[in-house]
Parts: C-alpha cells; sequence; structure tokens
C-alpha cells in the first residue's frame, strides 16, 4: 500500500491504527481517519462509480468535496462522497452505478 507519508504542507504522516472496511465485498486493510478515497487509492481501487446514462468509470477529481465523482454507496447510502469521509472500522462500500439504490440494514 502506498501513502504519502512526507507531506509538503501537511507535514509527517501520524501513526494511526489499520482497520479493515469492505469494498465491494473484499476486506482490505485502511487507516482510521484517512478519507475513504485515500484508502481505496492505496490498495489499487480507481474506480468509484459509473454513470447514469453512458456507464462510463468514474473516481477521485477535484478530492475537495465540491464535485461528485467519488460517490459511492457507504453503508447502504448512495451518493456520499469518499473524498472527505473518513473511514471507519467494518464499513461496507459499494462502487455506485448510477444514482444509486438506498438499502436497508438487513440488505447490506
Amino acid at each position: 500500500m502506498n501513502r504519502i507519508i512526507h507531506h509538503p504542507i501537511l507535514g509527517e504522516k501520524k501513526p494511526s491504527k489499520e482497520v479493515v472496511i469492505y469494498v465491494d465485498d473484499k476486506p482490505i486493510i485502511a487507516h482510521e481517519g484517512e478519507m475513504i478515497a485515500a484508502a481505496l487509492i492505496a490498495n489499487g481501487i480507481f474506480i468509484n462509480r459509473y454513470t447514469l446514462h453512458k456507464h462510463k468509470p468514474r473516481g477521485i477529481y477535484c478530492a475537495i468535496g465540491r464535485c461528485t465523482d467519488c460517490i459511492m454507496t457507504v453503508d447502504g447510502v448512495p451518493n456520499i462522497r469518499t473524498c472527505i469521509t473518513e473511514v471507519k472500522e467494518g464499513m461496507r462500500i459499494t462502487t455506485q452505478k448510477g444514482a444509486g439504490v438506498w438499502q436497508k440494514e438487513d440488505q447490506q
């Protein structure tokens, strides 16, 4: 896993607890407190969603929460901006297709 550990503005990466999150039912290692998008990129996952009309892949673009290219379904809730949403132990993330579908808790 590749992560920036010497950032010119943010400084040195501080130690953090490793947690497991699930992306399309596959477990991956993330660091507590990092953004979902950062954890995905560190694990080689670059596609977050597919567009509604042309089904084109989208990934991180602005990385500050202004666009919607990085949206995914997180714990059953669609349209979550992964670039500004922190990782939490055990969260379930799904590559979103189109507008996404809300899932009931028992469907996860």
